[in-house]
């Protein structure tokens, strides 16, 4: 932590460069010195999600770089990543690059590129231990089956849906998912009310 920190002859701009660049949030500090002022430029990493270990819950970049989350660290509506198949351990400044997050990512940046508002209410893809990825939204109780593959394909056919998820389309509200799964088909599995009672 730089507390209190002002420019002056003792300490060079090289040692104030460096100990911003040693947050683990900061990818570049740039340290132009103007007399006995100096202008800082920081470039943070870019975070695409939060993966959970177990309990506890670390960034990730798009480099797939593991972040530490600090207790006063604000989460901001990232997607939550969890149930990788892969058996590694997580530790923060080490880099995980697996089948399971390459997956996930391909997801969220198929979101970006698709529309905005899907990618923004995505609230958890579970990877299911390596089965077929569901994914959670903000605001909508249906869970989406994704399965693994075809991103671009599977996103634009919940684009082509999103209308009717927002405006609480009845068979989409009763339904228990919504399955992506089959090539050029959408699946919409309704809940069935059998009138047994135990």
């Amino acid at each position: 932590r730089l507390n209190d920190l002002t420019l002056n002859h003792n300490i060079p701009p090289r040692v104030i460069k460096d100990r911003f660049e040693k947050h683990p949030y900061v990818s570049k500090a740039e340290v132009e010195e103007n007399g006995n002022k100096a202008k800082i430029i920081l470039s943070e990493k870019k975070i695409m999600a939060v993966i959970l270990n177990n309990v506890e819950p670390y960034f990730i970049t798009e480099d797939f770089q593991v972040l530490p989350m600090f207790s006063d660290t604000k989460l901001t509506d990232l997607p939550v990543i969890r149930n990788s198949n892969e058996n590694y351990q997580v530790k923060p400044m080490n880099y995980i690059k697996n089948s399971d997050l390459m997956d996930a990512f391909k997801i969220i940046d198929a979101a970006k590129k698709t529309n905005m508002n899907i990618y923004k209410r995505i609230s958890e893809i579970d990877l299911r231990k390596g089965g077929d990825i569901i994914l959670n939204l903000t605001g909508i109780k249906t869970p989406i089956v994704f399965g693994r593959g075809e991103e671009a394909q599977k996103m634009i056919y919940l684009e082509i849906m999103w209308d009717g998820i927002l405006d609480g389309n009845s068979l989409i509200q009763e339904s228990d998912y919504i399955d992506l799964r089959f090539a050029n088909e959408v699946y919409v599995k309704k809940s069935e009310i059998t009138g047994l009672t135990e």
